[in-house]
């Protein structure tokens, strides 16, 4: 598919008409722009639609969640813009599969990493703004983002999840959290698995390429497991 086709078919994703210079753009990553004579790249877009995107789902959340105090009302909106739940966004639109990168990071899965996907999303974002407006832009928010916020409590955790489980614990009084993490496979290539103990009666289990991931993942799995136990 050529790239006009490419913008065409993306448009369509988008359900608004944005400038084919802007949008090829915001699709541009700098390593495709530096093999190519450094021609514009997505990086100012990406800092405008970040810019956008913090504004219009700050301005939801303080008034979908008025008991929030500014602390708590942190929490979700870190949690709704952040790498993975963007990252989550740009693949249910197929941003992916539109993005112009270099050889490199063609060759080492580019189209599928959270972090290029989350930047195109708000690089596309960007463009959608200054080809159609701020109602636009907004739109594309509340389409492809607000879903995430259907539990706010769920985004609040996920936002921190090893500082969650340490509240949720001493709330419900569970007792001491501890993490036990041990791993495997050669320097380059090895794994980390974590066991999360809350108490005597609660242990949860992940894995993670780094340690600091698997306590994470672990811390997930917990919070996810006390919650459902609550209701």
């Amino acid at each position: 598919m050529d790239l006009t086709a490419n913008l065409a078919a993306l448009n369509e994703k988008l359900g608004v008409q944005v400038d084919a210079t802007l949008l090829t753009q915001a699709l541009t990553h700098r390593s495709f722009a530096y093999e190519n004579g450094g021609i514009p790249n997505s990086e100012r877009l990406e800092f405008l639609g970040d810019s956008v995107l913090g504004f219009v789902v700050t301005e939801h959340i303080y008034k979908l969640l008025p008991d929030l105090d500014e602390g708590e009302l942190t929490k979700v909106k870190n949690s709704v813009v952040s790498e993975k739940a963007l990252s989550v966004a740009a693949k249910k639109l197929g941003l992916g599969d539109y993005l112009r990168l270099g050889k490199g990071e063609e060759r080492t899965g580019g189209r599928a990493k959270p972090s290029l996907l989350c930047d195109v999303f708000e690089s596309v974002l960007g463009a959608v703004l200054l080809s159609a407006g701020f109602e636009a832009a907004r739109q594309m928010v509340e389409t492809h983002i607000f879903p995430l916020l259907s539990d706010p409590d769920a985004l609040r955790f996920q936002s921190d999840p090893k500082t969650s489980i340490l509240e949720m614990a001493q709330a419900r009084s569970l007792g001491a959290v501890r993490y036990e993490v041990t791993h495997e496979g050669p320097d380059h290539d090895r794994r980390f698995f974590a066991t999360i103990l809350v108490g005597d009666n609660h242990s949860f289990a992940a894995e993670g390429r780094t340690k600091k991931a698997a306590e994470t993942a672990a811390a997930e799995i917990a919070l996810a497991e006390l919650r459902e136990t609550s209701k």
